[in-house]
């Protein structure tokens, strides 16, 4: 029983500490990523070619969501770390050839399909109000967003295929228990976007093309960067290219069986991202709205949610596996209890400052007012879901790993359906008709696959360990509710009596200086509270610091 304890603390430990390399990685991504969306703000009014590039930009995006960040990636991890289990190394090697080649394949026909049935992809999610005449997109030779977001949708496209590469070279080293490498490579997508997308701006005009296509160019320089920065750790874990294809295979046939039906399944965010463009479209403006409120709450799904998932699904898999239950139980009840106490004081963190970040992040150049308060209301509703949009990622992972995807499939298409018919009501029938709609359809409709799966889950394994849980949560309500008010106050009392919010002085200190306060409340109550799971990440940053 003492061995199983401590092999248990062990367990716990190692995850938080590679989910702590992993969170910094992606926070330097996802800020980075800010960036991008910054500059996409700065140079382009959200009402014109801002408009046209996140709608361009969503279709190939919508498919790498899936492949990148879920199916593709998870699938192979747990078929690779069973093949090699269970057949060899070199086994695992000649799945991981397979997988590629038969990638590429399948991609390359998508891509081309993409490309070919862009103009209509793009008509049917556009909607008349793309329709409209635009001076500063017909001098570039395009009539209307219409003609700019199809002409940029097929030039993103090729994107799909090299992210996918990095998707399965991310899975490849995870599964190695290499972490850092991957989660530092979307870095290089953010900063070439960026990089080029800015150059593009100055030097598109002097060759009659239009400046945001150096953004769409950034997208796929990006892309191959993301997958040859991952290349030089792959041949160090062993891997070496073989040009070898097989569909008989058993192992290739198990991820593709994983992959097949699971579309819906593990991509249930993406999906209602992707079918709320048709209803986010009905005004100018609400697209570009909506998209950088997502890109803001990303920052913390990626740094916690992204980052403990990554960390979980080989261990979860390793377990289940293994046949080892109990500790499946305590390694996926440590991870929820993880997210719970970084996602929630985060959401309550984006609700009091909304306004202050997307000031921050967006009102200069092209954008103004009326953009911030769109968006930050937009924000402000997204935040009520960031715990959902975070726990998801983890609670699918057990499925994974027990290699059932069928609960996931059937509640996830259940999900999506309830979404489009509350968008349906709210946006065509008039009940409400508001981009914060759309967003509240998306945040009610992924809580409730999150709140099913999690119960499905418990019944499959026979318990989480969730006791631990409740008692943990009240707690991290008392504390988040307490750093809430101190945030908003903060905020009130610097922007309201001391710098007001002209100039990006005051902007960052009035959004700074209250994260600032609140963090230092946050860790006063946990403390208080006797927070365990807080004292392991504060222990994991002093063991680094001591290293």
């Amino acid at each position: 029983m003492e061995n199983e304890t401590k092999s248990t603390v062990q367990q716990n430990q190692n995850v938080t500490r590679a989910a702590g390399i992993v969170s910094i990685a992606v926070m330097v991504s996802r800020v980075l990523g800010l960036a991008r969306e910054t500059a996409i703000g700065y140079y382009f009014p959200s009402k014109g070619s801002a408009d046209a590039f996140y709608l361009a930009f969503r279709i190939p995006n919508f498919l790498r969501d899936m492949f990148g960040e879920g199916i593709l990636s998870k699938a192979f991890i747990t078929t690779f770390l069973a093949t090699e289990a269970e057949d060899g190394e070199a086994a695992a090697w000649n799945l991981a050839n397979r997988i590629f080649n038969l990638t590429f394949l399948i991609l390359i026909g998508i891509t081309a399909l993409g490309i070919v049935f862009a103009p209509i992809v793009v008509d049917v999610l556009a909607r008349n109000n793309f329709n409209e005449s635009l001076d500063t997109v017909a001098h570039f030779g395009f009539e209307n967003k219409v003609e700019l977001a199809i002409y940029l949708t097929q030039l993103m496209f090729p994107y799909l295929l090299f992210v996918s590469f990095a998707a399965i070279a991310m899975g490849l080293l995870n599964s190695k228990g290499r972490f850092a490498i991957p989660a530092y490579a979307s870095t290089f997508f953010n900063i070439s976007s960026l990089v080029v997308g800015i150059g593009g701006y100055y030097l598109g005009p002097m060759f009659a093309i239009h400046p945001v296509t150096g953004m769409a160019i950034g997208v796929i320089v990006g892309g191959i960067l993301q997958f040859l920065i991952q290349v030089p750790s792959m041949y160090r874990v062993g891997f070496r290219y073989r040009p070898l294809l097989s569909l008989r295979d058993p192992r290739v046939l198990q991820v593709v069986h994983l992959i097949g039906p699971a579309v819906l399944g593990v991509a249930a965010v993406q999906v209602n991202l992707l079918t709320n463009t048709f209803f986010i479209t009905s005004d100018s403006g609400w697209l570009t709205w909506i998209t950088r409120a997502y890109r803001v709450m990303h920052l913390p799904i990626g740094i916690f949610g992204v980052a403990i998932s990554t960390v979980a699904l080989p261990q979860l898999a390793r377990l289940a596996t293994a046949g080892e239950t109990e500790n499946f139980r305590n390694a996926l009840s440590y991870a929820l209890r993880l997210m719970l106490i970084l996602t929630i004081p985060a959401a309550i963190g984006l609700m009091m400052l909304a306004e202050p970040i997307c000031r921050l992040l967006y009102e200069w150049g092209e954008t103004v007012e009326e953009d911030t308060f769109g968006t930050a209301g937009l924000l402000f509703v997204y935040a009520f879901g960031l715990c959902g949009f975070s726990t998801l990622k983890i609670v699918t992972d057990g499925f994974y790993a027990y290699k059932d995807i069928r609960a996931p499939v059937i509640v996830s298409i259940c999900a999506v359906v309830l979404n489009i018919c509350l968008n349906y009501l709210f946006i065509y029938r008039g009940f409400f008709f508001d981009p914060r709609a759309v967003v509240f359809s998306t945040v009610l409709t992924v809580t409730l696959n999150c709140s099913v799966l999690l119960v499905l889950l418990r019944r499959k394994v026979g318990g989480l360990g969730l006791r631990s849980v409740v008692p943990l949560t009240f707690k991290v309500l008392i504390a988040s509710a307490v750093m809430g008010c101190v945030c908003w106050l903060t905020n009130g009392v610097i922007e309201g009596d001391w710098l007001g919010t002209e100039g990006i002085a005051s902007r960052v200190i009035g959004v700074f200086v209250p994260i600032g306060f609140s963090l230092l409340i946050l860790a006063a109550m946990y403390k208080f509270l006797k927070v365990s799971e807080f004292d392991d990440i504060l222990n994991m940053f002093k063991r680094r610091l001591e290293n």
